[in-house]
């Protein structure tokens, strides 16, 4: 198969992208790129948990949203002229986690030109389906 990527696919990269921002914040690392999809994982702590001990659905929804995020700007031809836009995030929460890791696994169910839908699973430790959720993004023009 071949790579559906037009940028750089670097996983050192990708992490120094999530540098000083929420990514960073809640601990997300990715950990692989396949040839049409991303693997990032978050740990399950104080950063990611409500009050009652258990992984907050918030968090999931970022690690969700970072994810499919990325996957649509690394598949941009021309990063300077065009940038992406989350335009609507849903997230089904189908199994609590109260410690370790969760690991969100996301690829393209359309990468059109002007819009791309993106589906994350997020499972814990254990290979338990945690989270659904799909992401709609928007290529639009970048403003300078």
């Amino acid at each position: 198969m071949n790579s559906i990527w037009k940028q750089p696919a670097d996983l050192q990269l990708l992490n120094r992208l999530g540098k000083d921002n929420m990514t960073a914040h809640v601990g997300i690392e990715f950990v692989e790129i396949g040839d049409d999809y991303l693997v990032a994982r978050m740990p399950v702590d104080h950063r990611t948990t409500q009050p009652y001990g258990i992984l907050h659905g918030g968090a999931s929804v970022v690690l969700a949203e970072t994810l499919g995020s990325v996957g649509a700007a690394l598949c941009l031809h021309d990063m300077d002229k065009e940038t992406t836009v989350g335009v609507e995030i849903n997230a089904n929460h189908l199994r609590s986690v109260r410690s370790g890791f969760v690991t969100g696994r996301a690829h393209p169910l359309r990468v059109g030109r002007r819009l791309h839908v993106w589906q994350i699973e997020i499972r814990d430790d254990q290979n338990h389906l945690v989270c659904v959720s799909r992401l709609t993004v928007m290529v639009v023009p970048r403003h300078r």
